[in-house]
């Protein structure tokens, strides 16, 4: 991405109501969440905004998956239906529209069935352009490479939005979120898929394809599951496993001649020993992390809840399965 000037720390940060550790999909939203509701934020990202997760995810908003946790179900509806104006109003403020890439997914099965569903799909790396202009836009104040540090915060509302680093934050591994790490890589369509305009995914492998943009004309090919630490080195071996299986799908996709590799990656998945995402408050932190392979489609409801919660209203969607005291032996 390109370089990015950070602004000077707000010297009235101390009469800030809410600070907000990690600058991925999931804290820039809610930052942006409580903009709209006249609640200003700062947001501390330890490396740069939307390059971990947020930048390497696929971009489905994959709410109907068949292989989701249950306990997803609600807040991925919910969160589907926010999406329409959640992108209006990055548009509004950005100038950017970050455009939808397809609109429809085939579930293949293991029996070779195949069944087609009603989901979008989306450029990440679009949306973290067109997001971290709409918080500045919002006067959202992002601290980028600087860690969220407790001295001179105790009066202020925290909010942990860390991703895959939430877990060594947690005083004494209260809330147990470590990264999976992700291979993947894109590939350029074969003449033959060059029209093509729906995501195929089984439960090992998927292929995003990119209709619209600079990646037009190619395909996202993902991923891994590693318990891997956080390491981000990609392995030969593990994306020609990634191809042949994404050739189960689509034969074409076989031919490393006519769809070459056009660049590959590993992301770090926040995950949790349930992979659901934690979401309220614990003493004096909100949680608003572990979305595993969610995180861009769970991003605006994750927001509105948090800022509900801040604001002290019930949120819409039960919150119990997400309670970040679920891992505490009773």
């Amino acid at each position: 991405m390109p370089a990015r000037t950070t602004p000077a720390l707000p010297p009235d940060i101390s009469m800030q109501p809410v600070v907000i550790a990690g600058g991925g999909i999931i804290g820039l939203s809610i930052a942006l969440e409580l903009a709209r509701r006249g609640v200003r934020a700062t947001v501390f990202e330890r490396g740069r905004a939307m390059e971990q997760a947020s930048w390497a995810a696929a971009g489905m908003l994959a709410a109907e998956d068949p292989h989701n946790p249950p306990g997803l179900r609600d807040i991925s509806k919910y969160s589907k239906d926010l999406y329409p104006d959640f992108l209006a109003r990055i548009e509004s403020l950005s100038g950017l529209a970050v455009p939808i890439q397809t609109r429809i997914a085939v579930q293949h099965g293991i029996d070779g069935s195949r069944t087609r569903l009603e989901e979008m799909s989306l450029d990440p790396r679009q949306l973290a352009v067109a997001l971290l202009a709409a918080t500045r836009a919002a006067d959202v104040h992002l601290r980028e490479e600087s860690p969220m540090e407790d001295s001179n915060l105790k009066r202020l509302t925290k909010v942990m939005a860390a991703g895959a680093w939430a877990g060594k934050l947690s005083p004494e591994g209260r809330v147990p979120v470590s990264p999976r790490k992700g291979q993947m890589l894109r590939v350029a369509l074969p003449e033959e898929l060059r029209a093509l305009g729906e995501v195929h995914r089984s439960e090992a492998v998927y292929v995003v394809p990119r209709t619209a943009g600079p990646q037009a004309g190619t395909a996202v090919i993902g991923a891994t599951v590693e318990d891997a630490g956080f390491d981000t080195a990609t392995h030969a071996d593990d994306l020609e496993r990634l191809r042949a299986l994404a050739a189960e799908l689509l034969p074409a996709l076989s031919d490393e001649q006519a769809a070459p590799i056009v660049e590959a990656w590993a992301g770090l998945r926040p995950a949790t020993p349930d992979m659901l995402p934690v979401i309220g408050r614990d003493g004096d932190v909100l949680w608003a992390t572990g979305h595993f392979r969610n995180g861009i489609l769970l991003a605006p409801a994750t927001a509105q809840i948090v800022a509900d919660l801040i604001e002290g209203k019930e949120p819409v969607v039960t919150l119990d399965a997400f309670a970040p005291q679920r891992f505490r032996a009773s």
